[in-house]
């Protein structure tokens, strides 16, 4: 192997996937050595010779050539190959548990622009395969050079359709009042160009008590009419005005790869997931009682308290989906939610999936709406007394001595460091973590209201660096 093609493998890896721009860094050798890689990696980790492994694509114009690199590489190191084609990327993770496979891949982006691809890597039942879990390991076999042009003793490749089982596993999540039609409940949906725009017809198209107000659905020209990523305001915003045309009870926005989403109520505002992930918490502690609920450590307190309140145990975690599904699986976890969309469901072996928050906010609206209320109505009181400042980066060279300056600077307040660090002084909180990739600290504050929110923010700025707007 070239040198040329290892430095282009190590461009390559991120810390929780593998994504860059194609075809350089992310050729097609690159993929095939790659898959050669995780190929290798994953028939050590299985207690079969020849496990299957899933594979799937999303509707980026560079997927379907990477996805057969990707195979030839797979091919290569003895795998047998389930290939499940055009589908979001939290069929991957499913159908590895629903087929007893070893792991799956899926060749995706998510919500990175056109030019860029990756891939999403998992073992059995959808555990996250990132730094620490595999990853590296993936990385030094795809460098060792040894794939052999041609399919080893043993490969196979089957072509599986599996809409019908994955649909049947979603609807489970809704009521049987939307699947017969006696109930009737009207949502918004922004594609986002994306993956949505194939799961979501395939899933919920033919149910009789949904109407589905759409935009932004074609995929097949592989290219965004807005970015493919709904934590920008200006993208939500998209779906909060065809809420606010159509009158849907509801709208959410999808991401590039439909295993993220971001919600609005029906007068098109946007609702943080943290408080979505509260909301949703009594339903499951319901049927659970007395089990965890997962979250991330930027999320509001109301999360805690509402888990708390329902009975539940709360369940701070790093952020991240490897640390959210650890922190599920560890705790015996129901559900969970982050920030940035990513909802977790046990149920569908810890991982998270777009589809399925879909359908508990429509089984949940059907709820309100039989209960003659609204979904704003609903999360009122958990906004109430609360004011969140949203993500605020700075930008320092030393971040660890500034996040020392913080704590420093409130020494009776509680302290951890389960992600950065957060300092909780009782009637205000924030947490300040460190990018992974740039010389960037993120801020998260909560506090009474807009007006402490913005004076603890200027108090606590000039201890973190310079403020990089609009980042």
């Amino acid at each position: 192997m070239s040198d040329a093609l290892h430095a282009q493998i190590d461009a390559v890896f991120k810390a929780y996937d593998i994504r860059a721009i194609t075809p350089d860094p992310l050729s097609a050798d690159v993929v095939r050595a790659i898959g050669h890689g995780a190929g290798t990696f994953l028939k050590d980790e299985s207690a079969e010779d020849l496990p299957n492994i899933v594979v799937g694509r999303d509707m980026r114009l560079t997927s379907p050539d990477l996805a057969e690199a990707l195979i030839d590489g797979l091919l290569a190191a003895g795998v047998r190959v389930a290939d499940v084609g055009l589908c979001d990327t939290p069929m991957v993770p499913w159908a590895t548990k629903h087929l007893r496979a070893a792991g799956g891949i899926q060749v995706t982006a998510s919500h990175n622009p056109p030019q860029y691809n990756g891939l999403k890597i998992c073992r059995a039942v959808g555990r996250p395969v990132g730094e620490g879990t595999g990853l590296e390991t993936i990385r030094l076999h795809a460098k060792r050079g040894d794939a052999q042009p041609g399919t080893a003793d043993g490969a196979t490749r089957v072509a599986l359709d599996l809409w019908d089982d994955y649909r049947r596993h979603v609807h489970a999540f809704l009521p049987p009042g939307l699947l017969d039609g006696s109930k009737q409940i009207e949502l918004a949906i922004d594609g986002s160009n994306g993956m949505a725009g194939t799961c979501v017809p395939k899933l919920f198209g033919d149910v009789p008590g949904l109407t589905l107000h759409a935009i932004n659905m074609d995929n097949a020209t592989g290219h965004f009419a807005h970015p493919p990523n709904p934590l920008l305001p200006e993208v939500i915003a998209v779906v909060g005005e065809l809420v606010r045309e159509t009158g849907a009870a509801a709208g959410m926005c999808f991401d590039g790869d439909a295993d993220r989403c971001m919600i609005v109520d029906e007068h098109g505002e946007a609702v943080g997931c943290d408080l979505v992930t509260a909301w949703l918490a009594p339903r499951f502690l319901a049927d659970n009682p007395g089990a965890a609920i997962a979250y991330d450590l930027r999320s509001s307190k109301a999360v805690h308290e509402a888990v708390t309140a329902a009975g539940g145990v709360p369940v701070r975690s790093r952020v991240g989906h490897v640390f959210m599904k650890k922190a599920m699986a560890d705790n015996g976890g129901v559900f969970g939610g982050e920030l940035s969309g990513h909802f977790y469901f046990r149920d569908n072996g810890n991982c998270d999936s777009g589809a399925m928050a879909f359908a508990c906010l429509a089984s949940a609206l059907v709820d309100l709406a039989d209960a003659g209320s609204t979904f704003s109505a609903a999360v009122a009181p958990l906004k109430a007394g609360r004011s969140q400042s949203g993500e605020i980066n700075f930008e320092v060279d030393d971040k660890q001595a500034a996040m020392d300056r913080l704590v420093a600077a409130y020494p009776d307040a509680d302290t951890d460091t389960l992600d950065g660090v957060t300092v909780d002084c009782g009637d205000w909180w924030c947490n300040v973590r460190a990018s992974n990739t740039e010389p960037l600290l993120r801020l998260n504050l909560e506090a009474c209201d807009a007006d402490r929110v913005a004076k603890l923010v200027a108090e606590v700025s000039p201890l973190l660096g310079n403020r990089v707007e609009g980042h």
